[in-house]
């Protein structure tokens, strides 16, 4: 619902941060109101008697009830349940139209599959540049490289082509080189997720033990 139909109302309150908040509190409702659907039910708990209670000296009888009272409060309680909504709401299906395309939402960061595929190549070169022991070239990709690494796409890109190195026998390296490919390496499992673990983190610790100096 949000893509659909909150795009236009996102855009209109970018910059003023109060308009935000507001935004951000309607939503934070909606979304407790759609977890916790009922109020909560309060219990009312009886107390039970003290020991040795029956012994005490002054002792009030208990008070005799009057039976049209309590049949007056039991016929109250049986017409607010049946006025009462039922216990289980039934859910409504609702059809959301698709609403803008995602490049639509992201056009302020230029097309976001070709930013993606240009943050690859730069890992892919400077990794290429390390090994061919251009450390100029490589120098300058590196920032670019380090800034990649909080995309997954460029986590995962980094594995595989330092996997590939390995596998050509390229493993043994210089200290500028070492220095270079440790610090790619620990930047990408600083950056990774808890959804990478059994991925990019697993792969990359092979790759911690095979290259030296």
């Amino acid at each position: 619902q949000l893509v659909a139909y909150e795009v236009k109302r996102m855009k209109a309150e970018e910059g003023n941060k109060q308009k935000i908040l507001r935004h951000i509190k309607e939503l934070a409702e909606k979304l407790y109101k759609n977890e916790n659907p009922y109020p909560a039910v309060t219990m009312h708990k009886v107390q039970k008697p003290t020991e040795g209670c029956h012994l005490r000296l002054h002792q009030r009888p208990f008070p005799r009830l009057d039976e049209g009272t309590v049949q007056w409060i039991i016929d109250q309680a049986t017409a607010k349940l049946q006025t009462a909504p039922p216990a289980v709401k039934a859910e409504k299906k609702c059809m959301v139209p698709s609403g803008p395309p995602i490049a639509a939402i992201l056009e302020r960061n230029g097309n976001a599959l070709a930013n993606s595929a240009r943050r690859l190549e730069v890992v892919r070169n400077c990794i290429s540049y390390v090994f061919e022991n251009k450390m100029l070239e490589a120098k300058k990709l590196f920032p670019a490289v380090l800034r990649a690494m909080k995309g997954r796409a460029a986590r995962h890109c980094l594995t595989q082509e330092l996997h590939l190195h390995v596998q050509q026998n390229r493993a043994v390296l210089d200290h500028q080189q070492f220095d270079f490919i440790i610090r790619m390496m620990n930047c990408c499992l600083q950056d990774c997720t808890a959804m990478d673990e059994h991925g990019i983190a697993a792969a990359l610790l092979p790759l911690v033990t095979a290259f030296c100096r």
